[in-house]
């Protein structure tokens, strides 16, 4: 797709916008290092449809697909994943058939049923296969993560040129395939940290009481920026206490792994699923290629997903 159609169409509906006010990773922080990490969705989205632009360049669908494919994130990205049944996979397919997406895609002769089938994360897709491998989708997430948090040890542009595709997922050569494995275990090591697992258990109980509490509707919640989110929390009197606390006590929130005791305070708080796809090594599977760094992924799943987390 040339960039005059891209520009057209789709990037500039409202629900595509939105992502501009949701933001990765955008759980409030007690450090730096986790804010400067929480960077708006769109800026993913283009990442992700540049190196779809990169691996695969004469494939339009793909490309749109790329733009779209995280158009039904809920506010503040995953941490909300789940609550009420809300599934942002499921959310932005009904998106790309809807109105106004669908008649968009429809003009510039796309067929929305089409970007559907190719967010529908066939194990054969380079964007967002799930069979296990690193796909584009998750490339992006890591990369960028970890250079917001300054742990890429190389540029962006030099490590997307010693990568391929095979089989629709990331290949490398052995070093590079390390240095990836380093991010995402870095990624997976934060993901069950205090910086994760507390604010987000915080906010995910909010969003259930707000539910529970207010007229509000899932559906509506789901189309909330954070702005939004985060006013609504506080115009509720059931959650206006608590998300002042997360946002500006963050240092009396505690967590602990295992479960809260019947006989203790605080909540539970389980993570949906520790992320490790991994690349592909020189066309290899990585465990038979680099058993070194697959011994790495391996070893994330000796990682607690389980947590106690209270105020002090």
């Amino acid at each position: 797709m040339n960039h005059r159609r891209t520009g057209s169409g789709a990037p500039d509906t409202r629900a595509f916008r939105r992502s501009g006010g949701v933001r990765l990773h955008g759980r409030p922080a007690k450090n730096s290092t986790r804010a400067e990490r929480a960077y708006p969705l769109i800026e993913h989205t283009l990442g992700v449809l540049a190196l779809v632009a990169h691996f695969r360049p004469e494939d339009e669908l793909l490309r749109v697909a790329a733009l779209l494919h995280d158009i039904g994130h809920l506010p503040l990205s995953h941490t909300l994943e789940g609550v009420a049944g809300l599934d942002h996979h499921a959310i932005g397919v009904q998106l790309v058939q809807s109105d106004p997406i669908r008649p968009v895609l429809e003009q510039h002769g796309i067929s929305p049923e089409a970007v559907a089938t190719a967010l529908g994360g066939s194990a054969h897709s380079p964007l967002t296969n799930r069979s296990g491998l690193l796909n584009l989708d998750h490339l992006d997430s890591y990369v960028r993560s970890g250079r917001a948090a300054g742990r890429l040890d190389a540029d962006p542009a030099a490590l997307l040129g010693r990568l391929g595709l095979e089989d629709s997922a990331v290949s490398a050569d052995p070093e590079t395939a390390a240095s990836l494995v380093d991010l995402i275990c870095a990624e997976a090591r934060l993901h069950t940290s205090w910086d994760n697992v507390g604010p987000a258990s915080v906010v995910r109980r909010l969003a259930r009481q707000l539910l529970d509490s207010t007229p509000l509707a899932p559906a509506r919640l789901a189309r909330m920026t954070d702005p939004q989110l985060w006013t609504a929390f506080d115009s509720c009197a059931v959650t206006q206490a608590e998300s002042t606390m997360v946002r500006y006590k963050l240092h009396r929130l505690k967590v602990e792994a295992g479960s809260a005791p019947p006989d203790r305070s605080g909540w539970t708080f389980s993570l949906r699923k520790i992320y490790s796809s991994a690349p592909l090594v020189e066309g290899q599977r990585i465990e038979v290629a680099a058993p070194e760094p697959a011994a790495e992924l391996n070893a994330l799943r000796a990682l607690p997903t389980t947590f106690r987390v209270w105020w002090s």
